[in-house]
């Protein structure tokens, strides 16, 4: 066999082969975002006729956002359906905002943290470890 036929061979070889270790942190990554958009998949029906209720009641946006630390400090928005009636900033604290009665259900049925698959599919949050923290907890 000469130098160039197996120059090849080995190119062949490597090109197909499967990688000897993807890492814990490679499989936990591959684990989340497969599971993350399986079950998006499974309740894509489910989170638009949610997302029509909370429109249907009341004006304003459908999801919320809140502030999180993640993985190494770093900041993102953490989504979740809104489960308060809407009003404009400043009108009213967040702490005294009212539930909604379809807000109560979500709140409930723990449907309104759907939105968080999101955040796992950007690499946000994961599944398989504690959610994301306040920042409040590093001040």
């Amino acid at each position: 066999m000469d130098n160039d036929a197996a120059t090849r061979l080995a190119y062949v070889r490597d090109m197909y082969a499967v990688p000897r270790r993807l890492g814990p942190v490679r499989m936990r990554r591959v684990a989340d975002v497969l599971i993350a958009i399986g079950l998006l998949a499974i309740t894509l029906p489910l989170l638009l006729l949610i997302a029509l209720l909370i429109k249907y009641e009341s004006t304003g946006p459908i999801f919320e956002t809140k502030s999180c630390i993640g993985r190494g400090g770093r900041r993102f928005q953490m989504l979740r359906f809104r489960t308060t009636r809407y009003e404009p900033e400043g009108a009213t604290p967040v702490w005294a905002r009212k539930r909604s009665p379809i807000g109560a259900f979500l709140c409930y049925s723990r449907l309104d943290i759907l939105p968080e698959l999101l955040n796992v599919v950007r690499g946000d949050m994961s599944i398989l470890e504690p959610n994301g923290r306040s920042p409040s907890f590093l001040d």
